[in-house]
């Protein structure tokens, strides 16, 4: 292992890129298994990158390549996730989890939190009763098309999604200008079927197609903090370009693994989210 990471830093610092693939992930994964082990660590750049004998550097563009966001970006959203689970299984407040995280500036942290899981920190430690009637009334809900109301101007993104276990509930899936589930996605929907699905109206753009699931009975904590839901992500940006045709897309959901981005948008607030367009669906129709 150090021989193979000796030549890796000759190579870099002789403008070349020969590198062992296999042993850079292997690397790349070992980081971040250490990250989680030290989560509520001080873990700057330098410190993650000679955990791995490489420059900070060097050490950034692999995982970026691998992971397609920074390692400082994927370590907050860690941390967020952290923060998220410290809200509902403890009874510390805010301003301590916000330090517990590592942060010091309280409204830094509601900030970034609302942004990227969808409501503030005390809004999300109140929603475990709204999770689990949101999921009731999807599995009531019998007609899952949706409606556009207006002539699509742009191009429509179709593809098929697929499962490697046999699953039975709702898969929440979308775009994301990020690699990363976070935020409201730029165009999303729910599916109460494994096959088909399409975004309609996707304006020219890169995009990341994430989605994950939630099974019928699953409990209000595991839906706020989806750890062992499945999930698939697309390696590749979605590219849209002005009157090009973008390729069908064909994705399988898959257990967590290593390298999956946390999921940081609030599952619940997708469901909601998706549930307000089909009542205005069903008004419109009247």
């Amino acid at each position: 292992m150090e021989e193979s990471r000796r030549r890796n830093r000759l190579a870099l610092d002789l403008g070349r890129t020969v590198y062992d693939v296999t042993t850079t992930t292997t690397e790349i994964d070992e980081v971040i298994a250490y990250i989680h082990q030290h989560i509520y660590d001080p873990l700057p750049l330098s410190r993650l990158a000679s955990h791995v004998s490489y420059s900070p550097y060097h050490f950034t563009r692999l995982f970026k390549e691998r992971m397609g966001i920074s390692p400082m970006y994927y370590v907050s959203s860690l941390r967020l996730q952290k923060a998220k689970d410290l809200l509902l299984q403890t009874n510390l407040s805010v301003r301590d989890i916000s330090l517990e995280i590592g942060q010091q500036s309280l409204g830094t942290f509601t900030t970034r939190f609302t942004e990227r899981v969808g409501m503030t920190p005390a809004q999300f430690r109140n929603t475990a009763h709204d999770a689990s009637k949101h999921l009731q009334l999807l599995e009531q809900l019998r007609d899952w098309t949706t409606l556009e109301y207006c002539k699509p101007r742009h191009t429509t993104v179709r593809g098929t999604i697929s499962s490697e276990h046999p699953f039975s509930g709702v898969v929440l899936i979308g775009l994301f200008p990020k690699p990363i589930p976070e935020g409201f996605p730029l165009h999303g929907t729910l599916l109460g079927t494994l096959g088909d699905f399409e975004f309609p109206n996707v304006e020219p753009g890169i995009y990341y197609l994430m989605a994950t699931t939630i099974s019928w009975g699953t409990g209000a904590i595991d839906m706020l903090l989806p750890q062992s839901t499945l999930r698939t992500r697309s390696r590749d940006a979605v590219v849209v370009s002005p009157g090009a045709e973008v390729p069908h897309l064909n994705v399988s959901l898959h257990p967590p693994k290593l390298d999956d981005p946390p999921i940081l948008i609030s599952l619940p607030v997708l469901m909601n989210h998706f549930l307000s367009r089909v009542q205005k669906r069903e008004e419109y129709r009247v």
